[in-house]
């Protein structure tokens, strides 16, 4: 039997350059996927705002709604994903390349003002996480007198 193994100087030089891209190539004895080593930036965001708000687009193809995990501390945006993996070969196929990613993926970014937890909002729908993140009050600056 053949074995596949791959070759693309640029991929290389980009993987040897910042850390990897996203690849699985099989283990040449078993002929499984070997894990794959996935970019901490997984997860791709567009990050918006207005004066009340931030929006937060994220990519989450292939995640089941209850697998998403999003915390809020202060300025602190945390969102994580467990990403399943489904068998699709049959007893008699052999998995030549495999490139889908499962594990737990995450990302963490700070926004410019704490967000009210209270009344943030997440929507998801087609692979796509929508967040709502309404900006706290700022606290009125208070000016002490000096007696």
């Amino acid at each position: 039997m053949l074995n596949i193994t791959r070759f693309n100087p640029l991929e290389d030089a980009f993987e040897s350059l910042f850390g990897g891209v996203p690849v699985w190539l099989p283990n040449p004895e078993t002929r499984a996927p070997a894990p794959m080593q996935f970019r901490r930036d997984a997860i791709r965001m567009d990050v918006t705002e207005n004066d009340k708000e931030y929006r937060v687009s994220a990519e989450l193809p292939g995640v089941k709604k209850e697998e998403i995990s999003i915390t809020i501390n202060g300025n602190q945006v945390a969102v994580s994903a467990e990403v399943k993996q489904e068998k699709d070969a049959q007893n008699s196929e052999t998995v030549l390349r495999a490139e889908r990613y499962y594990g737990k993926i995450q990302r963490a970014f700070s926004l410019g003002q704490e967000v009210d937890e209270a009344t943030a909002q997440a929507r998801y729908s087609d692979g796509v996480l929508e967040l709502t993140l309404p900006k706290k009050a700022a606290a009125a600056t208070k000016r002490l007198a000096v007696h």
